[in-house]
């Protein structure tokens, strides 16, 4: 962990844990934009923020995540006390909603933006800390809860570009019943669907073969695949299920859902090539109960990039009474991957718009005072942030002006704004455009609406609005 350098000194060999990352500059400003594009969507359609600790007792978060619980950070604190990083941020949200229910005006909803943690095994689009963006109705029995995430869902991504997604729906009503249609007893209706929930890494065969390393029956492993693999339309698949389970009411309830679902979407004019019924989609966490939701990305495979469900039954974890919720949860850092690999937003190299040039007069060094060509700057820069402008100005007073046109290249600064003597004298300010290395003259009363107008041709309109708003 030390290392000694040539002085004799010893210093603490920097390292970082695996599965986690620090993000530079430029990597949190991608980052940014795309969380400011997700909070836009949220507030667009009602959902409140909501914020909660990183820590909860181990108790709120264990005997929720099924096989993933082995997942779970615990420790025991300086107190004594059993606790755990949160896994995701449903449980927090229920255990919210069960201790401020006199709080809450119901339906509540909200959205969180937070990290959560999770000892994995890191790959690509895979972390052991990572962001969840949630979306999630409490209070709500209706499809329309469930409607509402997923049209915010697919007008958050078709806002950050996605080309091509589908976010995918099934009922754990339907998926439940699939295994009884199959002929299992209640009992091995998780080893059904954890196996099914495999489906597209490991394919109908790698199914097959697990169902039948489990005890499940060669005959019965068959009528699983043949269920989960109906295809056709909507209205078709959800006629022959009906048909298929004419004797079981758990599954004609959820066909049921689905219908209803389906014909809302509809209504909320979301495309309808950007969802569709899914029967092996399976979800794998033990606290869902209704309508359950998975957004596919085909290109990258980053895997799964959104998620969520219905879970009418966790609150009642907490609460002693089943309160109604639904939510859907996108995955920041596989959705980061997508924006990436097909360039779906201009990525920003710098905060600053403007960067202006420090142009000395003279070695003042040591002076109480700054000479006049510091002073001028310290004043420009002034004028440019009350404007509403992002502008740095340069401090290292020392350095010419090539040093400067170079630390603004590097840093990705569009603008570099000089005022020197003669441009004091004749009240204008020189702009460099450091694309281009073209200079312009502007008049120093109307500076601010030049750089305005130049980062409207640079990123649009509506960019640059933001941008200065922000």
């Amino acid at each position: 962990m030390t290392e000694t350098d040539k002085g004799g000194r010893k210093a603490l060999r920097p390292q970082l844990l695996s599965g986690f990352r620090d993000f530079l500059p430029q990597q949190m400003l991608l980052r940014q934009q795309v969380l400011g594009r997700l909070r836009e969507v949220f507030e667009r359609h009602g959902y409140e923020p909501l914020d909660t600790p990183a820590l909860e007792y181990a108790a709120t978060l264990t005997g929720k995540y099924g096989e993933d619980e082995k997942l779970l950070y615990r420790f025991q604190d300086h107190g004594g006390r059993e606790v755990g990083l949160r896994y995701d941020l449903t449980v927090p949200l229920a255990r919210v909603a069960a201790l401020h229910a006199n709080d809450l005006v119901l339906p509540f909803k909200r959205y969180h933006i937070a990290p959560v943690w999770r000892g994995d095994r890191p790959q690509r689009g895979r972390f052991r800390e990572f962001y969840q963006c949630d979306v999630d109705t409490v209070g709500s029995p209706s499809m329309l809860a469930d409607a509402e995430a997923i049209a915010t869902v697919a007008e958050a991504l078709q806002l950050l570009g996605f080309p091509e997604f589908t976010i995918q729906i099934n009922h754990r009503r339907i998926v439940s019943g699939l295994a009884r249609l199959a002929g299992v007893p209640e009992e091995g209706a998780g080893t059904i669907y954890r196996a099914v929930d495999k489906i597209e890494k490991i394919g109908p065969a790698g199914v097959r073969d697990e169902l039948i390393a489990r005890g499940i029956g060669a005959d019965v492993a068959d009528r699983v695949l043949d269920l989960v693999q109906l295809r056709g339309g909507t209205a078709e698949m959800l006629a022959e299920l009906r048909e298929r389970a004419a004797n079981l009411p758990e599954v004609l309830g959820g066909i049921e859902d689905l219908e209803r679902l389906f014909g809302l979407l509809a209504a909320l004019g979301v495309p309808r090539e950007h969802y569709a019924l899914q029967l092996s989609m399976v979800r794998g966490l033990d606290y869902y109960t209704g309508p359950i939701f998975e957004v596919a990305v085909e290109r990258p495979k980053v895997g799964s990039v959104a998620a969520g469900g219905r879970y009418d039954g966790l609150i009642g974890s907490f609460s002693g009474r089943d309160v109604p919720a639904t939510g859907f949860s996108l995955g920041l850092e596989r959705i980061l991957e997508v924006i990436k690999e097909f360039d779906l937003l201009p990525a920003p190299r710098s905060v600053a718009q403007v960067l202006v040039a420090v142009v000395r007069e003279r070695d003042a060094d040591g002076a109480a005072a700054p000479d006049e060509g510091t002073a001028a700057a310290l004043a420009l820069v002034t004028e440019l942030r009350e404007a509403g402008l992002r502008a740095e100005v340069y401090l290292n007073e020392r350095r010419g002006l090539r040093d400067q046109f170079t630390y603004a290249n590097r840093k990705g600064v569009p603008l570099v704004a000089i005022l020197g003597e003669d441009e004091r004298a004749r009240g204008v300010v020189k702009l460099k455009d450091m694309a281009t290395g073209e200079e312009r003259e502007a008049p120093r009363a109307a500076l601010a609406r030049v750089i305005e107008q130049f980062l409207e041709e640079l990123y649009g309109a509506e960019a640059t609005t933001k941008r200065l708003q922000q």
